[in-house]
């Protein structure tokens, strides 16, 4: 994604600059452009987003094993194991939205990716009776949650939780929040090229300018958003992926066929939380069109932007707040055509 900034200074006896900073976390580089009156003041700031990200990475990666998401992946499946408050919550929403999806969005999918050579790797074909023994590793539905008791259980062995999908969302919110909390009025914290979101408005403008590639198409734009206290997240084969015998693997996993997704080129959704924005994107990529209608006529403030069919591109815009360019008005599908498939 690139973004557009303004630089208009705030009325009153205090003027606001744009500070920005980068920061180097979840194997992704963060960057924050926020208004503030000072240097100083921005410094502080900066260190106290990027502190809370660093915070969220040692509680989530499944990469350190001092981290307690490994630490549940190394014990839930022998007895329940006694988490925190946070990282419970934090569940609980993983597997709400694959209650939602239908399993299009599954945390369960961390031995998957390893099989396919995208854990630590750009990925790897792995083999008809490798992928098989997967079926009993791969499924939202073996993990336990007890609330009164706050433990995390599995149901079978081998099972690993990868928090890929959703864990740079929530890092993107908490960071957001503590921003907030110090009265910041506008800022806008990227994860990398997935997951946005915009706090407030520059000075004298309606929000942030976000402008969404067209992927594979050097620096075209697809669409251009006004994003104003909201998130924008976007899903596509960019990030790992490799080529074999002239087909392309990505490492976005559908977990109901243990198999990387191949209909889909890119996803972008609009929704008020980074953390929804950002697992709704990848349950997206994964279901197919009716299934896509289906789930965000449940959502009457999200919006998504689908891109299908790698050899000849087109797109589905499902309430999407701009116009898009790039691709022929005909190679396109609306809200209201879906609903009626």
């Amino acid at each position: 994604m690139i973004f557009q900034f303004f630089h208009a200074p705030t009325s009153g006896m205090l003027t606001s600059q744009l500070y920005c900073a980068t920061h180097r976390a979840m194997a992704t580089e963060y960057s924050l452009y926020l208004y503030a009156e000072s240097e100083p003041r921005a410094d502080t700031l900066t260190n106290l987003a990027f502190q809370e990200i660093d915070r969220i990475e040692n509680l989530l990666s499944h990469y350190r094993e001092a981290s307690e998401l490994s630490r549940i992946n190394r014990e839930a499946a022998q007895a329940g194991v006694t988490t925190d408050p946070e990282t419970f919550h934090f569940l609980e929403n993983c597997l709400a939205w694959s209650e939602r999806s239908h399993g299009a969005f599954d945390i369960t999918v961390g031995s998957l990716l390893k099989c396919w050579g995208f854990f630590e790797g750009e990925g790897a074909l792995p083999s008809v009776n490798e992928i098989s023994r997967e079926r009993n590793r791969v499924g939202w539905h073996q993990i336990r949650l007890d609330p009164e008791r706050r433990t995390v259980r599995f149901l079978a062995k081998g099972i690993a939780l990868d928090p890929g999908g959703i864990g740079k969302g929530y890092a993107v919110d908490r960071a957001i929040q503590i921003l907030k909390s110090r009265g910041v009025f506008a800022a806008m914290l990227s994860s990398g090229s997935s997951t946005i979101y915009a706090l407030g408005a520059p000075p004298g403008e309606p929000g942030w300018k976000v402008h969404v590639p067209l992927p594979g198409a050097g620096s075209k734009t697809l669409s251009t958003v006004t994003l104003r206290d909201t998130s924008l997240s976007t899903a596509n084969l960019s990030e790992k992926n490799f080529i074999h015998d002239g087909h392309l693997y990505g490492s976005i996993m559908d977990p109901r066929t243990l198999r990387p997704v191949e209909r889909t080129l890119q996803v972008t959704a609009i929704s008020p939380r980074a953390i929804d924005s950002d697992a709704l994107s990848n349950a997206l990529f994964v279901l197919d069109t009716a299934d896509r209608a289906s789930l965000l006529e449940q959502m009457p403030h999200v919006s998504a932007l689908v891109l299908t069919d790698r050899q000849n591109p087109s797109y589905e815009a499902i309430r999407w707040p701009a116009q898009i360019t790039g691709l022929p008005p005909a190679q396109k599908k609306t809200f209201e055509e879906m609903n009626c498939l």
